[in-house]
């Protein structure tokens, strides 16, 4: 079986890295304060350069009250103290250079903090010449604008006292919208962004980019289930107009540098994703498609659906091929872990961690690990309210409350899908502090740092974080891994996900059995043979050529079919 080389895609060095996204406030800290820092992120970098990583992508560093974590800005050009310094974050830049390695950066362009200067002013009269880099509207009816609720839950708009109007906010009340229609706050965007690029760095990842354009007239939105505020996707994020904005900040900034460029781009399909990613367009490289995200949401007692996760994977794989690139992930900042939700963290930790890893890791696009993916890290354990810190998921605790849920019944709903799953303190060792501090960490230390941690796995090559240099090494020696076209293949069976990637007469397969059970005696189109394994997270003894394939539990093996 033969594959076609991808034309009309061109090679780029964004394509074959591997990409490592740092939450700084849970990576590593230097100095005792409890809070990750830029220069415990030095302390790592070697360990980053020896797991393979090529870029590393820093969440928010800059100044901010943290209402959401360091995503509701105070400073686009300055760094946070908890942080550092702009002389710390330089050395980290140096140092990360000198390493080979890429940085790039979160760029947030849809808000600011309420505490940003420009807000500041905006709020202070309805005539001052910034009032309208924000959204300003007077109330209708004694109330809100529109009945737009805010993706954190609750009305998308605050009302300010002073001004007697109402400001939008897509995210957290402390999180208003910049006006993009405002072409002199653009203008200001475009400088900062230009500011960091000439700083150095290598790129950035645009934070809910979709939602800088929002429909014209701010209509109210369809309700559903009589509550008092309605879900607005469809006004909010990839509207109309939102490319002719994404030319203008690409031609002002992005064109002058070799740099990396990958959009948050929620709302927008694989059909609309030539506009983004195209390659003919120049606008961005890649955008982390979030089809498979929705499948998290799910109630965790009912299992994966393998069927949809084939077709969420396979709607991007295919649907961009010949003329854009993919960004692949299974865990960032604002998902709970995967092994908890895919995988068996009980019995088959190990296992779900590792065949997780084989199913989305080799498919075609740049793949990101997010911190402490690369060691099995799981979801922690919450006892109660006060040991949320996520805005998203005190404002649902307060909303299910008022419906009258049980107290019990809303933190285990919670537990399974919030974002401080992602969030607890990077587990280095087994002491007290995870290795991630001497002091006390901002954030709870999941148990089972005592067993799973860097310390335990650094020099074991049949741990998870040995597994994931192979990986790395497999796919950096292995163009067709890369630029290969994806296939897939076994589409109606339950429990194995398989793919072919196939490039200029090479054949390579991806078997994963993606369930708790034996997946036994499969049929294959083509025979397997052991002196062909070129990767798998159980020890396979030689077998004879054969097309029949049992795995166990969780099973991932790499086959390369021909030469």
């Amino acid at each position: 079986m033969s594959g076609q080389p991808l034309d009309p895609i061109s090679r780029h060095w964004w394509k074959e890295a591997v990409a490592y996204q740092i939450y700084p406030r849970s990576f590593m800290d230097s100095n005792g304060d409890g809070i990750g820092d830029l220069n415990g992120i030095i302390i790592k970098l070697d360990y980053l350069q020896e797991l393979g990583v090529d870029v590393i992508w820093l969440c928010p560093m800059y100044p901010s009250p943290n209402d959401d974590n360091g995503y509701d800005i105070s400073d686009f050009q300055g760094i946070m103290a908890e942080f550092g310094t702009m002389a710390d974050f330089d050395r980290l830049l140096e140092e990360v250079h000198a390493r080979g390695m890429k940085l790039i950066l979160d760029l947030v362009l849809n808000h600011s903090s309420d505490e940003h200067p420009w807000f500041i002013e905006s709020r202070s009269s309805k005539d001052n010449p910034r009032r309208d880099w924000y959204i300003w509207r007077d109330g209708k009816n004694g109330a809100e604008p529109n009945n737009w609720e805010s993706i954190f839950k609750g009305s998308a708009w605050e009302y300010d006292q002073g001004t007697e109007q109402y400001f939008l906010h897509l995210f957290s009340r402390k999180q208003p919208d910049l006006n993009w229609e405002n072409a002199e706050m653009r203008q200001a965007l475009y400088a900062m962004v230009r500011w960091w690029l000439d700083k150095g760095i290598d790129g950035f990842r645009l934070d809910a980019i979709s939602h800088i354009k929002k429909e014209e007239g701010l209509s109210d939105a369809p309700h559903h289930g009589g509550q008092p505020y309605a879900a607005a996707w469809d006004k909010m994020m990839n509207v109309e107009g939102v490319i002719e904005h994404l030319d203008e900040l690409c031609r002002e900034t992005f064109h002058h540098y070799d740099i990396m460029t990958v959009g948050e781009a929620n709302g927008v399909s694989p059909a609309q994703a030539e506009d983004w990613i195209g390659e003919q367009h120049h606008r961005l490289n890649m955008i982390f498609a979030f089809d498979h995200v929705a499948l998290w949401a799910e109630d965790g007692e009912t299992g994966l659906d393998l069927g949809r996760l084939k077709q969420a994977f396979g709607r991007w794989q295919t649907g961009v091929a010949g003329f854009g690139w993919n960004a692949l992930f299974v865990e960032n900042h604002d998902v709970p872990r995967i092994v908890s939700k895919w995988g068996d963290s009980e019995r088959y930790w190990q296992q779900s961690a590792t065949a997780i890893a084989s199913l989305y890791f080799l498919m075609q696009g740049t793949p990101f690990i997010y911190q402490g993916q690369e060691i099995g890290m799981t979801n922690t354990r919450f006892e109660g309210i006060d040991d949320f810190d996520c805005v998203g998921s005190r404002n649902q605790y307060a909303q299910l409350k008022q419906q009258g849920m049980d107290e019990g019944h809303i933190i285990q709903t919670l537990a399974r899908g919030s974002r401080d799953n992602a969030r607890t303190p990077m587990q280095w060792d087994a002491g007290p502090g995870a290795g991630f501090t001497r002091g006390t960490p901002w954030f709870k230390v999941n148990p089972n740092t005592e067993t799973i941690n860097v310390a335990a796995q650094q020099g074991d090559p049949d741990s998870v974080l040995g597994f994931y240099r192979r990986l790395i090494r497999l796919r950096k020696a292995e163009p067709v891994l890369v630029y290969g076209s994806y296939r897939l293949e076994l589409e109606s069976d339950p429990q194995v996900y398989a793919y072919s990637r196939l490039l200029d007469g090479q054949h390579w397969l991806v078997l994963v059995n993606l369930s708790d059970r034996p997946a036994e005696q499969r049929q294959l189109p083509w025979p397997l043979r052991h002196e062909r394994l070129a990767l798998a997270n159980y020890p396979v003894e030689p077998h004879p050529a054969g097309d029949t394939l049992d795995l166990r539990p969780f099973e991932a093996r790499v086959y390369r079919l021909n030469d």
